[in-house]
Formats: structure tokens, C-alpha cells, sequence
């Protein structure tokens, strides 16, 4: 196949903590699929790092993955942002395209894909969302909750001063937002609830399911389950978890390193994706 800057071959997730990111073996799976000479590894990066660590980059680079803390860190350093990464101020991907004698950053956000497809892979259609964490990722889960077709989405934090980006998102995209603290979730049932929370974090919230297809998605997956999901399973709901996510938004940063357009669909992406579940010990298919 062919694509852009063939002479860039070398990728890496980054962030802190990263030692147990299995992002580069859903992306080798993948590459070894499409028959390209990519190869791609971790580098524990931290806050206020990365722009030193990209400084340093050879010509060989042709792109990061980005996790926590990064993810908004990031974008002073791109020339180049896809309208999404404009809406949420957030981005996970970043591909090195050479201009003539410039190399230019262009950003992407692949993560509101990586947690639409498994839902809607489930044929679930949530009116109301809840979003637990409000970091990086809850702003996304708080997009993908609205292409789902929420049209209400209650956001707990453990501080409801630092929701402000997520109170603007909210306006941006039409839907009513409620902001609580973390510590008042109510016993009540819950249809759809997104945790972005660490792994065990959310271990001791009340987590009820409103009933057998109610879902909770746990974007956490070390350790795995978690005792959350566990209970949530017991009680009748479906459970997606972060490994769900996370093939799915590398399906999408593999489009965007490849061509520059995470919509753009991969050769036999049905092979791919099957590929990279199998990589991690996900079935073939989303089920829950």
C-alpha cells in the first residue's frame, strides 16, 4: 500500500505512567496485517516533558499515540489540528508530515471513536449518559455520549471548580450538563456510564444497572475487572472495558499516521481489527 513520507517508520505511545500500555501490540498486530514496515514503542514521557522530547525526534519519526497527562499538553506544539481536537481541546495522536524543509505536527482525537464504536457495536442508544472523571478522557466521553444520542449527561468529580472546560464542551455541542461531586452519586439505576477513572478507582461507588442492557464502559484494564465491573455484570449489565476502547481508537490513529485521515477506512479493516482483539485476548467481535 502506499502512503506519505515512506522514509517515517518509527511510532511510540507516550505518557506516565506507560510500562503497562499494550498500545504497541495492538499496533504491531496491525502492521504486520497491512504489510508495512512500521515499528512502534513506549517511552514513559511526564508532565511537562513532552515538548523536550519531541525536540529531540530524528526524521525517522512519524508519530505519537498520547495518554495521560499529555493529551492537552500537546497542543501548543501542533501546527495542524482536526476539528474535533478544536472542540474538546484535546488530542491523542500526533503525525509528522514533511512540508518541503519544514516537518509539520498535525493532532488528531481518535479517542470519541475509540468509545462510540463498542456502543453502538451493542446497539445501545443512552437518552441520559453518566461520565465518572473529569480529565482528558471525560471530555471525549462526554462527545461520544452525545453521538449516542444523549441529551443529558451528569459529569462526577472529585472537584466540580476544575469541570470549566467541560461546562464550555457542553454548550458547544447543545446538551444539558450537570456537574456533581463525585462523592454524591446516587444509588440510583444507571443506563449508561462511562468511568474514566484509574483502574480500582471506582471500586466503591454505587453502580447500579438500570437493567440488562444497561452498560457501563470501564476504560480501565490494569488490573482487570474491576471489582466495579464485577458487580455491575453480576447485577445483569453488559460491561465494556478499556481494551474495547482502546483497539478501536488505534484502528482510527493507524488511518490518521497512515494517510493523515482517521475516517479514512484501512484495507481490510475487518481483518485488522480482528487481528488487534486477538492481540490483546478480546474476542473477535464487541460483545458484552
Amino acid at each position: 500500500m502506499l502512503y506519505p513520507d515512506p522514509e517515517r517508520t518509527r511510532l511510540a505511545v507516550l505518557g506516565s505512567p506507560i510500562a503497562h500500555s499494550l498500545s504497541p501490540t495492538l499496533h504491531a498486530a496491525a502492521y504486520a496485517v497491512l504489510g508495512v514496515p512500521f515499528t512502534y514503542g513506549r517511552h514513559e514521557v511526564a508532565s511537562g516533558g513532552l515538548d523536550a522530547f519531541i525536540a529531540g525526534l530524528g526524521p525517522e519519526w512519524r508519530g505519537l499515540s498520547l495518554t495521560m497527562p499529555l493529551k492537552r499538553e500537546v497542543l501548543p506544539m501542533l501546527d495542524r489540528t482536526t476539528p474535533l481536537v478544536d472542540e474538546l481541546g484535546v488530542a491523542n495522536t500526533v503525525v509528522f508530515r514533511q512540508s518541503g524543509s519544514t516537518v509539520l505536527r498535525a493532532g488528531a482525537n481518535t479517542d470519541v471513536e475509540g468509545l462510540v464504536r463498542p456502543v453502538e457495536a451493542l446497539g445501545h442508544v443512552p437518552g441520559e449518559a453518566t461520565v465518572l472523571g473529569g480529565g482528558a478522557t471525560a471530555a471525549s466521553a462526554l462527545t461520544a455520549a452525545v453521538r449516542l444520542g444523549a441529551r443529558l449527561v451528569r459529569v462526577f468529580v472529585r472537584d466540580t471548580s476544575r469541570a470549566g472546560s467541560l461546562v464550555a464542551l457542553a454548550v458547544r455541542l447543545g446538551v444539558s450538563l450537570e456537574v456533581l461531586p463525585l462523592t454524591d452519586l446516587p444509588g440510583t439505576r444507571h443506563g449508561f456510564v462511562v468511568s474514566t477513572l484509574p483502574g480500582g478507582a471506582a471500586d466503591d461507588l454505587d453502580l447500579v444497572p438500570s437493567g440488562s442492557d444497561a452498560v457501563l464502559f470501564d476504560v480501565a484494564y490494569e488490573p482487570w475487572p474491576t471489582a466495579a465491573s464485577e458487580r455491575w455484570s453480576g447485577a445483569g449489565g453488559r460491561v465494556l472495558n478499556g481494551l474495547d476502547m482502546l483497539a478501536e481508537q488505534a484502528i482510527g490513529q493507524i488511518r490518521f499516521f497512515l494517510t493523515g485521515d482517521e475516517d479514512q477506512l484501512l484495507p481490510d479493516e475487518a481483518t485488522v481489527r480482528r487481528t488487534m482483539r486477538a492481540a490483546v485476548g478480546l474476542p473477535p467481535v464487541i460483545h458484552a
